[in-house]
């Protein structure tokens, strides 16, 4: 069965333009698809009869109509496209990506528009070629996130009506990352209702917004921007984001500042996890969340999940998660032998930093989901933990490579042992 689509980007203008051969297809139509808002736009330009598919979730059920709507086509041997219409550019984070992924051999005609933060950095005279991109919408907060950590000097964000400009602010605030200005786009390409305002993040977090809006984060406003928008001044420093941080910055657990992961073994730990090639990193017994943390800051890119069986742990990791600008960490708290982990990410690398006298056991837990190539890292103490992960090791058939021994001050020498799955 032959898939033909055209699809029309537009804007939000109530009397939108389209190119000369975008018009001919409409007039030509005979099945069109796209949001309620865009057929209350383009209704007085579809020919009389046609059909309307709306593109709602659950997206399967579209997609069937689809199918039905192509067989039909087929058995009146007529070779029509179904017309859709977009917002913006719909290779941008668009509804054209959704129809190469689920049909894949489609024909796809293409009239792209300018997308809303294209749209957004023209009305602000910013050149966004230098722009990060992020799509919040029906998204999680992990490549937000990402550029937050890694400063993004801008970081355009497409909203939807969870991740708001107020509750992306709140995050923004909660995890430090105050230095940037927000300037924020309503109803771009509608002459009646678009609004575009510059507001610091402590703003825009009490702040209320239509949508649809997007984002643009800017941490050098003056260098960039013409002062036509209306808000605030200029946002604060851009905090600095340390290789290694000094262990008594850390809420310790009770007071004890031992028990951390010392900042040298702390790197060398992660140098020996290689998580500059993984993606998915456990942290397993994380205590005051160093090594979770470490890992967050030094490679925004990995998934991190982090076990701990004290309660007081998810205190301490929402703490320090916090203090150095860390979000996106997922805490579990509990037995780590008894907890399921079926619905989280299955790892590519895993550090034992607690085990309870159970490390034989964990180590043929973590085997078990461990993808292929993956490794294991835990820090030996003594002579009996350094038997028991060899034992444990050797017992799940896994490789266990030569390890490396380091003495800092008065401390007991720490060996940091490896492991990989073949």
């Amino acid at each position: 069965m032959k898939h033909r689509f055209i699809i029309i980007g537009m804007d939000d203008s109530r009397s939108p333009f389209f190119p000369p051969e975008a018009l001919a297809q409409i007039r030509e139509g005979k099945v069109f698809s796209g949001g309620m808002r865009h057929k209350e736009i383009v209704g007085n330009l579809l020919p009389a009869g046609t059909e309307w598919i709306s593109i709602t979730v659950p997206l399967d059920r579209v997609f069937a109509r689809y199918e039905e709507i192509f067989a039909r086509f087929e058995e009146a041997a007529a070779d029509e496209p179904i017309i859709v219409f977009a917002s913006g550019d719909p290779l941008f984070f668009g509804f054209a990506n959704t129809i190469k992924r689920r049909l894949p051999e489609a024909d796809i005609l293409l009239y792209p528009a300018f997308n809303s933060l294209q749209t957004l950095a023209h009305r602000l005279v910013i050149p966004y070629d230098d722009m990060r991109t992020v799509s919040l919408t029906g998204r999680p907060w992990q490549e937000f996130d990402r550029a937050l950590i890694e400063h993004a000097p801008k970081i355009g964000v497409l909203t939807d009506r969870q991740h708001t400009p107020a509750t992306i602010a709140g995050r923004m605030l909660e995890y430090g990352y105050s230095h940037y200005l927000l300037y924020i786009g309503e109803h771009l390409g509608n002459p009646q209702k678009e609004r575009i305002r510059r507001m610091t993040p402590q703003e825009a977090v009490a702040g209320d917004f239509e949508h649809p809006n997007c984002l643009l984060l800017d941490s050098h406003p003056g260098q960039h921007c013409t002062d036509s928008v209306p808000g605030s001044a200029q946002a604060p420093e851009i905090p600095s984001r340390p290789f290694g941080i000094p262990d008594e910055k850390f809420a310790h657990l009770d007071g004890r500042a031992r028990m951390i992961t010392k900042a040298p073994i702390r790197l060398l730990t992660l140098q020996a996890l290689e998580l500059n090639r993984r993606r998915v990193f456990w942290d397993i017994g994380f205590c005051t969340g160093s090594v979770s943390i470490e890992a967050r800051l030094q490679f925004p890119h990995l998934t991190v999940i982090s076990f701990e069986i004290r309660p007081e742990g998810e205190e301490l990791m929402d703490t320090n998660s916090r203090r150095f600008g860390a979000p996106g960490i997922t805490t579990v708290i509990g037995d780590f032998l008894k907890t399921d982990t079926a619905p989280f990410a299955r790892p590519d690398a895993v550090f034992i930093g607690g085990h309870g006298g159970h490390l034989e056991e964990m180590t043929e837990k973590v085997k078990q989901v461990l993808q292929p190539g993956g490794c294991i890292v835990f820090n030996s103490v003594s002579a009996e933990s350094k038997e028991a992960f060899r034992r444990g090791i050797e017992q799940s058939g896994m490789v266990l490579h030569p390890s490396t021994r380091i003495a800092l001050n008065e401390y007991n020498p720490i060996e940091i042992m490896k492991a990989t799955l073949s």
